[in-house]
């Protein structure tokens, strides 16, 4: 009996799983259905038709001076959102990093952002049921 491996998942953040344009971010300001609030990072989502989730981030200098810091976040939110369950509705989400993030340590921050993606997706996942019931 042959063994057949299945493939590993694909960890990559490819330009696919990246919101590129200014009309992408819009899209997700203007008409964003759910939201995850926390006192150091903000999460909006849109549901889309497309394949995958993807994501935008908005690390402003203003709340996060240094560059090493503003790219510790954006790297650990990449990494939350590369291992986010792929089962949810899919979605386009901004990630906005509030004034003091740069003060938690890499375990603090890795907890708050998948939490704050589990309450994302499952608001998207309850206004999906809903809006399929009412069809």
């Amino acid at each position: 009996m042959v063994d057949v491996e299945q493939a590993p998942p694909d960890y990559r953040f490819s330009k696919a799983s990246r919101l590129l344009t200014a009309v992408d971010y819009s899209r997700v300001f203007d008409g964003s259905e759910a939201r995850a609030s926390h006192k150091h990072v903000l999460l909006l989502a849109k549901p889309t038709n497309e394949p995958r989730h993807r994501l935008g981030l908005v690390v402003a200098k203003k709340n996060v001076r240094l560059a090493v810091q503003r790219n510790r976040v954006k790297r650990l939110a990449r990494e939350m959102f590369r291992h986010a369950d792929p089962s949810t509705p899919a979605m386009d989400v901004v990630l906005l990093a509030r004034r003091g993030i740069d003060q938690l340590d890499n375990a603090q921050l890795s907890s708050i952002l998948r939490e704050q993606w589990r309450k994302l997706a499952k608001r998207v996942s309850n206004q999906a049921n809903r809006s399929s019931q009412e069809s």
